[in-house]
């Protein structure tokens, strides 16, 4: 009997809303950790949309109708800042699917390194999104989860590519805001 996997439509839609995030970042080489808050915020964006047109022209494709779009804003605070000073930014995704479960992410703004990239995706028998993106210097490995209907767990790794030491591990929780959904 096989178990009905999620697919990446299914993950996308759960992951459509306004997230607090709380995340701890262990960065093993200087023995340091960091703490941070972020509200980040999930959307689906039109697949004309001009940042994803300039994605895809930046990768040299057409564009693709089976593509899913998203955008993710964030906006953190860290107790690495002395002061009470807010950073944000946002990045888009876009989910070149296989098949259900797996396919090829276009990114404008890399996880580890702030580059585009193309990264490699698929959804495991337990229904979790795991992203690999290999960039110059860097592997950056990424497994996100829902624990509950409103709460997911992503935990990530960055590795260095020449000899794949371990440089960074973070783990982060998310709650979802739930008077974002009334709207």
């Amino acid at each position: 009997m096989t178990k009905n996997l999620t697919t990446i439509n299914q993950f996308i839609n759960k992951s459509i809303g306004e997230w607090k995030s709380i995340r701890s970042t262990h960065t093993l080489a200087f023995q340091e950790f960091e703490n941070s808050t972020s509200k980040i915020y999930i959307n689906h964006i039109n697949l004309k949309n001009e940042k994803v047109v300039e994605l895809f022209k930046n990768y040299k494709l057409s564009l693709n109708l089976e593509s899913l779009a998203i955008s993710i804003k964030w906006q953190s605070m860290s107790d690495w800042e002395d002061d009470d000073i807010s950073e944000g930014d946002e990045t888009i995704l876009i989910f070149l699917p296989k098949d259900e479960n797996s396919g090829i992410v276009l990114q404008n703004k890399g996880y580890t390194e702030s580059v585009i990239s193309s990264t490699n995706y698929f959804v495991d028998e337990q229904n979790n999104l795991h992203i690999k993106t290999v960039y110059k210097t860097t592997v950056s490995e990424e497994r996100i989860s829902f624990l509950s209907t409103h709460v997911r767990s992503r935990f990530s790794t960055i590795r260095n590519l020449e000899n794949n030491s371990v440089i960074q591990t973070s783990h982060t929780s998310e709650i979802r805001n739930l008077a974002s959904l009334k709207d």
